[in-house]
């Protein structure tokens, strides 16, 4: 499983990746593994500031829908287009092609509270 050092994540499996006062989110190679093949994500919060964990979508793979939580207050200012055409990019590229939203870091003392690779590591048991 694919951990990358560089990303801090959410006990609700989401990652985010901090560049400069933007975030990109996605959800983690574990939790796409958990869900089973992506056959669809749900993204209606476009120009919405969303307080952290709520929800601003869901993704739904062949036997379930999944909750997406926002991991940091911030409007959402992109929604990764290739996902519409192929959900599949989140199980093949969780953090690159297959991420989800790009969003503002409004509240940046809430990039504290997140994961840390080896925190996270520990919550999934790897």
């Amino acid at each position: 499983m694919n951990f990358p050092e560089n990303l801090k994540y959410t006990k609700d499996h989401e990652w985010v990746r901090v560049e400069g006062n933007q975030a990109f989110i996605g959800i983690t190679d574990f939790a796409q593994k958990e869900l089973g093949d992506i056959v669809y994500v749900d993204v209606s919060t476009l120009n919405e500031t969303v307080e952290r964990e709520v929800v601003f979508g869901t993704v739904e793979a062949v036997k379930t829908v999944s909750d997406l939580f926002m991991p940091l207050t911030g409007k959402v200012l992109e929604i990764n287009s290739k996902i519409d055409a192929n959900p599949e990019l989140v199980n093949n590229d969780p953090y690159g092609d297959g991420w989800m939203i790009k969003c503002s870091v409004d509240k940046t003392d809430e990039l504290a509270d997140l994961l840390s690779v080896a925190d996270y590591k520990k919550l999934v048991g790897a």
